[in-house]
C-alpha cells in the first residue's frame, strides 16, 4: 500500500497546488508510481477525465506531473460554484446536486465516505499519494463537518506539512497563529512547514524561521523562493490569466465574467510572444485595438449575458465587430452570441428566456443532460486537427450552424457568422493544439510560435521541480509520508 502526504497551506493561493505539483514531478524522477489526490476542490475550471468525469484543472496538471492521466479519483469532490450563495456538487467526476453554502455543510459529512473510496483506490496503485488540502485548517468554524484539510488527514491518517505564503506578509502570525487556534489532535498531526514565494535574500529571515520551529515545535523544510515560471504553467484562477500579461504585438481581449468558467482556452495564448492577452476586468471596455475578442465559458450563460451588459460590453462588442474585430465565444460564451438562451426548466437558475447577442444566427436551449467527453475534430476554416473537450448543458442551432467552426464524428460543430468574423464553439482547450493554433493565429495576420505548447509546459513542470530540489529538503519530506 502506498504512503501518503498532505500539502496544507495557512490559506487560499499560498502554492499548495505548484508544490505538489513539482513533488510530484520530483518524486517521478525517483521512479515512484505518484498519483495527486485532492478531496475536495471549489473551482470552475474544471478538467474532463479520462473516466469521462471531471475535477479541478489544479488535479489535472498534477497528473501531468506525475506522468498519468487525469482521474476523477483524484478530486472526488469539486463544487462548481453558480452563485454568491450556491454550487454545483460533482462527486467521483458527476453533477450530485446543486446547493447552497448552508445546504452543502450539512451534506459534507455524507461525501467522506466518496473521499475515502478515491484515496484507497489511488492508494491502490502507486507508491506515493500527494494530498493537497483546501483553504485553511484555520477555519476551525468549518471544522466539525471537514473533508478538505484536518477532517480528512485525522480519517486517513496522513501527515501534514503546512504551505505558508510570505509574499503577502504575516506569515509568521499565520502558521503559529494556526498551531494556536486548532486542536491539539489536529495540530498533532502536522509535522512540518514550508515558506513560499520569497523575495530577496532568504537569510533575512532566519530569524524569523527559527521563531516559528521554537513557536509550534514543527520542522522547517525549508525557504522557496518566488518560481519565476509559474505564469508558463495553467492558471486554476482567471486572475492568474491577466496577472501573467505580457508585451505583445497584436491585442487579443477576453471577457472577465462574473461565472467564468474552463478558461484553460486561453493559457496556450498567454505564451505566444506576439500576443497581448488582455483580461477585460468588470468596469473596463473592451480595447478598441483587439483583434480578437474571446467570450469565454460560463457556469451561468443568462447571469453572465445580464452581467455583460452591466459592464457595456454588449455595446463594445458590437462596435469592435463594425470595425472589423473579430469575435471567438466559447462553450457559454457561444450560447452568449446567439439571438436567445432559453433556459425552461431553471437548470442554471430562475427558469426562462435571455436575450442573445445576436452576432450569430443560432438559439440555445438549456437541457438537463450534461456533455462531458474528449474529443477530436477538424477545423473548417483551416482543415487542422483540434484535440478538445466537451463540457455543457445545452443544445445550439440555428442557420448560422451551415457554416460549422469545426466537423466531429462527420457533423457539423458550432457556428460562424455569414461575414467569418464572429465564431462560436463547445470545443473546449482547443488552443493547445499546435497546428490549429497557428493556423488560427495566421488568420488574424498573427504570427505564432513554432514550440510546442506541451512541450512548453512539461519544460516549466522540470523547472519547477529543479527549483523545489534546490531549495527544499525533498528527501525530508517524502521520507515523512506514510
Amino acid at each position: 500500500m502506498a504512503r501518503a502526504l498532505m500539502i496544507q497551506g495557512t490559506g487560499s493561493d499560498v502554492g499548495k497546488s505548484l508544490v505538489v505539483a513539482g513533488l510530484a514531478r520530483a518524486a517521478r524522477r525517483r521512479r515512484l508510481r505518484v498519483l495527486p489526490f485532492k478531496p475536495q476542490n471549489m473551482s470552475n475550471n474544471a478538467a474532463v477525465t479520462v473516466d469521462g468525469g471531471e475535477i479541478g484543472r489544479a488535479q489535472a496538471l498534477q497528473a501531468v506531473a506525475a506522468g498519468v492521466e487525469p482521474h476523477t479519483d483524484m478530486n472526488p469532490v469539486l463544487l462548481k460554484p453558480e452563485t454568491d450563495v450556491g454550487a454545483q456538487v460533482i462527486v467521483q467526476g458527476k453533477r450530485l446536486a446543486t446547493a447552497r453554502a448552508r445546504d452543502y455543510a450539512a451534506m459534507k459529512p455524507s461525501l467522506m465516505g466518496a473521499v475515502i473510496e478515491s484515496f484507497e483506490r489511488l492508494k491502490a496503485r502507486s507508491d506515493l499519494v500527494l494530498v493537497e488540502g483546501a483553504g485553511s485548517p484555520a477555519e476551525v468554524n468549518l471544522r466539525r463537518a471537514d473533508i478538505a484539510n484536518m477532517g480528512f488527514a485525522r480519517k486517513a491518517d496522513v501527515p501534514v506539512v503546512l504551505i505558508g505564503d510570505i509574499d503577502r506578509g504575516g506569515v509568521i502570525a499565520q502558521l503559529v497563529g494556526i498551531k494556536t487556534v486548532i486542536d491539539p489532535d489536529d495540530a498533532a498531526m502536522i509535522h512540518g512547514f514550508v515558506i513560499n514565494k520569497f523575495r530577496g535574500d532568504p537569510a533575512l529571515f532566519d530569524d524569523g524561521y527559527r521563531l516559528i520551529q521554537d513557536k509550534t515545535s514543527w520542522r522547517g523544510f525549508g525557504v522557496l523562493p518566488w518560481f519565476t515560471r509559474a505564469g508558463e504553467l495553467p492558471a486554476e484562477d482567471a486572475l492568474g490569466l491577466g496577472e501573467a500579461r505580457k508585451p505583445g504585438r497584436c491585442k487579443i481581449a477576453f471577457l472577465a465574467l462574473s461565472r467564468i468558467a474552463n478558461f484553460d482556452d486561453l493559457d496556450p495564448l498567454k505564451l505566444e510572444p506576439n500576443v497581448d492577452l488582455v483580461m477585460v476586468r468588470p468596469g473596463e471596455a473592451i480595447p478598441g485595438d483587439a483583434r480578437l475578442v474571446i467570450i469565454p465559458g460560463s457556469k451561468s450563460t443568462r447571469g453572465d449575458l445580464t452581467f455583460l451588459r452591466t459592464q457595456g460590453w454588449d455595446i463594445d462588442l458590437l462596435a469592435h465587430h463594425r470595425r472589423g474585430g473579430h469575435v471567438l465565444g466559447v462553450c457559454g460564451g457561444y450560447q452568449m452570441l446567439g439571438r436567445s438562451v432559453d433556459d425552461p426548466k431553471g437548470i442554471e437558475g430562475p427558469a426562462g428566456e435571455t436575450a442573445g447577442l445576436g452576432l450569430l444566427d443560432v438559439t440555445t436551449v438549456m437541457s438537463p443532460k450534461k456533455t462531458l467527453t474528449r474529443v477530436t475534430a477538424r477545423h473548417g476554416g483551416t482543415s487542422e486537427a483540434i484535440d478538445a473537450y466537451e463540457i455543457h448543458i445545452g443544445h445550439t442551432d440555428g442557420p448560422d450552424r451551415a457554416r460549422p467552426f469545426a466537423m466531429l464524428d462527420g457533423a457539423p460543430e458550432g457556428a460562424i457568422s455569414s461575414d467569418g468574423r464572429v465564431h462560436g464553439s463547445y470545443l473546449h482547450g482547443l488552443f493547445t493544439s499546435d497546428g490549429f493554433r497557428r493556423a488560427f493565429l495566421a488568420q488574424l495576420d498573427i504570427p505564432a510560435t513554432d514550440q510546442p505548447y506541451g512541450a512548453r509546459v512539461e519544460s516549466a513542470l522540470d523547472a519547477l521541480a529543479d527549483h523545489i530540489e534546490t531549495h527544499l529538503d525533498v528527501e525530508g519530506l517524502l521520507a515523512l509520508a506514510r
